[in-house]
């Protein structure tokens, strides 16, 4: 059975052939290793599965006798790296990302996020759980975080935090998609089984494709290198989350072939992504404590819809209920600084290398402020909010 949120087939196979059918039963496949591993861990003592799964990231074989079957495959999977993975080239994607510094972090949470909750049907878990209308300013912090240790020098090697929260992600979702499975509201004949591969795959090109394209957007210039590099950073993230690798995008041209078939056939943004979109935009007043808090609020979110329309495009923006705004000039503003700025970085070794140091302190700085010390775990929910 085909979800109903997959439409336009008819119009989809005259321009993308059989490949509309190939894509549409990952609509309905979860993660077999994480599923099966959270399903192993609720049935140990409260709290040891968890535990268990600490030590063994933390400490690569130091409970191998005490782990259950589903936990040893898990950890054989995400400790296996592909032949494909070509640590340089990460590295290289790592860079790219460090140096895009402020931009990035706007394009982070005004354009990849925002395309995120414009898919009706791929936006379900995400209203499910709630966190995202209540805690908005939290989960993009936690996103930010996820992203900063990716980009890390080293970030995904086996004992580095870009490498943990990853896989603690994955099970996350995992357990996520084990209380949706189990919830009657969740209507797997309209939205596919929740978090599956389809939309699995969708969210890498948000952080790798959509990313991108932002940056170019604002003016950053890339070599070709530089973006494939970009791409095969996010490949492997991909491959530790439980992506599939038939529809895991290894270059930029997979990942605008994948990405072309998906919009073809995802219908357009509905109330659901328009309440997150306006989420998203809405926390900074509404978790301000003081009236300068709230006027500061108030820029924010304005720059926030302008920097989402420069990004987007109006026909996006005025789907997800954006509204027009005159702030949008800080988008054209910001690129043509950062246009100047790109062309003195491109004709001097050393002021790449200051490009990419104050880049990297803008991220870490973002993070250290955004959580507020308070660590960002990515342990997986007891329940969630629609679900209780």
């Amino acid at each position: 059975m085909i979800p109903a949120r997959y439409v336009n087939l008819d119009a989809a196979r005259a321009k993308f052939g059989d490949r509309v059918d190939r894509l549409a039963p990952f609509l309905l496949r979860g993660d077999p290793l994480a599923d099966d591993l959270v399903e192993a861990m609720e049935s140990m003592p409260r709290g040891r599965g968890w535990a268990l799964f600490n030590q063994e990231l933390a400490r690569p074989g130091s409970c191998k006798g005490e782990m259950p079957e589903a936990m040893r495959a898990f950890f054989a999977h995400v400790d296996r790296v592909p032949l494909w993975v070509d640590w340089t080239a990460i590295e290289r994607g790592g860079e790219l990302l460090m140096r895009s510094g402020a931009i990035g972090g706007i394009v982070l949470g005004a354009a990849s996020l925002v395309m995120g909750y414009s898919s009706p049907g791929g936006n379900k878990p995400l209203v499910f759980s709630g966190r995202l209308i209540n805690r908005a300013i939290r989960r993009l912090n936690e996103t930010a975080r996820f992203v900063q240790a990716t980009g890390r020098p080293g970030g995904l090697r086996r004992n580095a935090d870009g490498f943990a929260i990853t896989v603690k992600v994955r099970l996350m979702h995992a357990k996520v998609r084990r209380i949706l499975r189990r919830t009657e509201d969740f209507r797997q004949d309209l939205w596919g089984d929740p978090i599956n591969q389809h939309d699995m795959a969708a969210t890498t090109l948000l952080f790798s494709l959509i990313f991108l394209e932002g940056l170019r957007s604002f003016g950053l210039e890339m070599t070709r290198d530089e973006s494939e590099s970009f791409m095969h950073l996010w490949r492997y993230s991909g491959y530790l989350s439980g992506v599939d690798e038939e529809i895991l995008p290894g270059s930029e041209f997979d990942g605008w072939s994948l990405g072309h078939l998906i919009k073809a056939t995802q219908a357009p943004p509905d109330e659901d992504s328009r309440t997150l979109v306006n989420a998203l935009f809405d926390s900074t007043v509404r978790e301000a404590k003081t009236p300068e808090e709230r006027r500061m609020g108030e820029v924010r979110r304005r720059m926030g819809w302008g920097f989402c329309r420069g990004l987007l495009g109006d026909e996006m923006a005025d789907s997800l209920g954006v509204p027009r705004t005159p702030f949008v000039v800080g988008f054209h503003a910001l690129r043509a600084v950062a246009t100047v700025a790109e062309q003195a970085r491109a004709r001097s070794s050393e002021a790449h290398r200051v490009a990419v140091a104050t880049g990297t302190r803008y991220w870490d700085k973002v993070v250290e402020v955004g959580l507020a010390g308070v660590p960002a775990e990515f342990s997986p929910p007891e329940r969630l909010v629609s679900a209780a």
